[in-house]
């Protein structure tokens, strides 16, 4: 399905950071451990260039603790970057970051050189969260729900160290169908952009895959774990909802109840710890997307401009019409 969520207030956001990136040392980009790839703003790595990045990969303790240690090789490897496993709740926060921050700026420090910081994410990623564990008290609004943050802070995290927080920003266009859906499953955009029974169907259908002993135990459906991944997932959804009893009249499920049951344990980690891409399966997502997206830009490009003949060429009028018996014009 094709998850798009970009309200309004985002392009002031997109502005108002590429004003800011233009005084910052480095950037903090927060990621959500269960799909980092997905969560991951292509738009904010191109408005950072090459700044020093630290990618956090937090919620680690909802996700595929073998998955995450792929995913923090990936980015290490990467140029300018340090990646951490983090939760954003964890005690001493500041004692943790702030030497690895330092590092990534070593010219920036002291009161004539402050250290300046972005911290950046997707919505719902926990960037509150963080800020307040860093800070140790209540200093930023936090909330399960993308979109609290409207507003650009300060907050001063040392005497030479300003950390800026920013609203959640997602980017124009999701290009791979599959990333929308995962930013879907982990409520990082708003209910009105998809249809949590469409969305629970995609998940499932991937934890049929990767975790089907984790549904077995949490559903407690019967059978083996090779039965749950045989099952088609609309008949899964289907026994599921049965089971945690979102039922209409009749005794009719309620796909959209037992939709919104699955997401729910999704996100609260009561499936367990998982993590739903890889960055090889992430980076066949984008180049398969890459290429449908060449594919519909090349035909859109071939169709005749209004008011275009085909086979003349730009900006060339068609012959003028000659009337019958008319001789032709002389050079």
């Amino acid at each position: 399905m094709g998850v798009q969520w970009f309200p309004g207030h985002m392009h002031a956001t997109v502005r108002a950071l590429r004003e800011r990136l233009k005084a910052i040392d480095v950037v903090i980009e927060l990621l959500d451990a269960r799909a980092p790839g997905s969560s991951a703003n292509p738009l904010l790595a191109e408005l950072v260039g090459a700044r020093p990045v630290l990618k956090l990969l937090n919620k680690e303790d909802l996700a595929d603790p073998a998955r995450t240690a792929e995913w923090l090789a990936h980015y290490e490897a990467q140029p300018h970057t340090r990646a951490l496993a983090w939760r954003a709740s964890t005690p001493g926060a500041a004692r943790v970051l702030l030497p690895v921050l330092r590092q990534l700026a070593p010219h920036r420090g002291g009161m004539v050189k402050p250290l300046r910081v972005l911290v950046a994410g997707i919505p719902n990623v926990g960037k509150s969260t963080l800020i307040n564990a860093l800070l140790g008290r209540r200093a930023a609004k936090a909330a399960d729900e993308p979109g609290v943050t409207r507003q650009e802070q300060r907050v001063t995290l040392a005497d030479d160290v300003y950390l800026y927080d920013t609203p959640g920003l997602l980017w124009p266009k999701i290009l791979a169908p599959e990333s929308g859906d995962c930013l879907a499953a982990l409520g990082s955009v708003g209910r009105n952009a998809y249809d949590e029974e469409a969305v629970a169907l995609v998940l499932l259908s991937w934890l049929q895959r990767d975790y089907a002993a984790a549904l077995q135990a949490r559903y407690r459906l019967g059978g083996s774990v090779a039965d749950i991944q045989a099952m088609p997932a609309d008949a899964l959804l289907q026994a599921i909802g049965r089971r945690r009893g979102a039922l209409l009249p009749g005794g009719r499920i309620d796909g959209h109840k037992a939709g919104e049951a699955v997401l729910a344990d999704f996100r609260s980690g009561a499936l367990g710890r998982i993590t739903l891409e890889t960055p090889q399966r992430f980076a066949a997502w984008l180049q398969t997307a890459q290429a449908a997206e060449a594919q519909r830009a090349a035909a859109r490009a071939s169709r005749p401009r209004r008011g275009r003949v085909p086979g003349l060429a730009p900006n060339t009028a068609p012959p003028a019409p000659q009337s019958e018996g008319a001789a032709p014009a002389s050079d």
